[in-house]
């Protein structure tokens, strides 16, 4: 049977393991798919990376540093293949997402990200203005949640104005990618550091 360069890259993105290594299986198995994710399994090769959803282990680590070299951010931006990962438009959006990084100072990536104490907190002092302002009871959850929204945006990475075009978030930043590039994308983590900056 015929192995074609389909079925090798159908068998790696299953897989894991490196095409020379995936095409030997399929020749060895005779083109069948199954018998050849257990020979590789069986051989030590497969990372036996299911991919029940999609899964998004690939990816670069960004960096940027402020010109005067009193700023400096790390970001991990995950995708689906090393492929994308070196794909131009991926790595200049790693770097784009280390400079928002770098401007705006978020605290997380998203509001799920947010600790409950943390969150209860600023919807406590929120409901407590709102009380000394005189609001009436029925819409200070309203105002609370107009409020948090704004929280939102100066926190949380994906709630951002894009630093150059403020007419998109980050999120939408990262939608529009995900659309070119047809992988699953994921900014994992990040680290900001600021020269003198109090420790927590």
């Amino acid at each position: 049977m015929k192995i074609t360069a389909s079925m090798v890259k159908e068998l790696r993105e299953k897989t894991g393991a490196g095409m020379m290594d995936c095409k030997k299986a399929l020749e060895e198995c005779g083109g069948d798919e199954e018998k050849a994710i257990a020979w590789l399994r069986e051989k030590g090769i497969a990372k036996a990376q299911k991919r029940a959803g999609k899964t998004a282990a690939e990816g670069i680590i960004g960096s940027y540093i402020h010109m005067n070299g009193k700023i400096g951010v790390l970001v991990e931006i995950n995708c689906e293949t090393d492929f994308v990962a070196k794909n131009e438009k991926f790595q200049e959006f790693a770097k784009n997402i280390a400079m928002q990084i770098a401007a705006s100072s978020p605290k997380y990536i998203s509001p799920e990200d947010i600790p409950e104490d943390v969150l209860e907190k600023e919807k406590e002092i929120y409901a407590n203005q709102c009380k000394a302002e005189g609001k009436p009871e029925h819409i200070i959850p309203k105002i609370v949640e107009g409020k948090l929204k704004k929280f939102y945006q100066e926190v949380c990475l994906l709630h951002q104005p894009y630093i150059r075009d403020d007419s998109l978030t980050i999120q939408d930043l990262l939608n529009e990618l995900v659309a070119v590039l047809g992988e699953k994308i994921v900014i994992r983590r990040f680290v900001r550091f600021e020269v003198g900056e109090k420790l927590d």
